[in-house]
């Protein structure tokens, strides 16, 4: 069977990720996690003092820039993917609240675009690849050969990531939440570089009140009509 390159975009929390996922679990394909790359560079921002008083020093992530080199590892008792920041597992810091709120002006940085999209198309030049993030199907591989665009309402998003964080251990806040999506929705469709936007030839999915196992089922036939199966 021919192997193809998947990609799935979408809203911050709409479950991308955990779809994603699954679906390469599932047909054996590699995972890229596309958003977990931009949350690692945030996380280098933040332990690297380049968010100051008056905004992001951009000058000084520019020049560290080459030295960010994000991978994944399959942890082996489940099977998935965990993010690496120079060789360091960072998949715990990259989900908390500190880099969620900040993510969004490190994302919209060209220089920071520019240097994930190379490193993420190095890792899809031999097909067989799920990427998950903003403008998978648009700039990275706007080729794809099957391209998702994934939503949900902000409240519906906002109540699963504050029971993610519940089921973390942590103690979230959900109106601080819920800010945080809206407030990331508008950054990313109003970025200047590859803002978040459906592809033309991609296929919508309204996953506001769908079960994980429906949104698989609805995932594996999208796959296998593209490669026939």
């Amino acid at each position: 069977m021919k192997k193809i390159t998947i990609a799935i975009d979408g809203f911050s929390s709409c479950g991308k990720s955990t779809m994603a996922k699954n679906l390469a679990k599932e047909i054996g394909y590699i995972y890229v996690d596309s958003g977990a790359m931009y949350r690692a560079v945030t996380l280098f921002a933040l332990r690297n003092s380049i968010f100051t008083a008056d905004g992001i020093d951009e000058k000084k992530l520019q020049s560290l820039i080459p030295n960010i080199i994000i991978s994944f590892v399959l942890d082996p008792a489940t099977g998935l993917p965990q993010t690496c920041l120079n060789g360091e597992n960072v998949e715990s810091e990259i989900r908390n609240m500190e880099v969620s709120s900040h993510v969004s002006p490190i994302a919209a940085l060209g220089f920071v675009r520019e240097e994930m999209v190379k490193q993420q198309q190095a890792m899809g030049k031999q097909k067989g690849i799920v990427m998950d993030g903003r403008d998978i199907g648009t700039t990275v591989f706007p080729d794809a050969e099957l391209k998702i665009f994934v939503t949900a309402s902000a409240e519906v998003r906002a109540e699963r990531r504050y029971k993610e964080l519940q089921g973390k251990g942590q103690n979230p806040n959900y109106d601080e939440i819920l800010k945080n999506v809206v407030e990331r929705d508008y950054l990313d469709m109003n970025r200047e570089v590859s803002p978040l936007r459906q592809a033309e030839d991609a296929i919508l999915l309204d996953n506001s009140h769908m079960t994980i196992e429906g949104q698989q089922t609805w995932l594996l036939e999208q796959y296998k009509k593209v490669v026939g199966a």
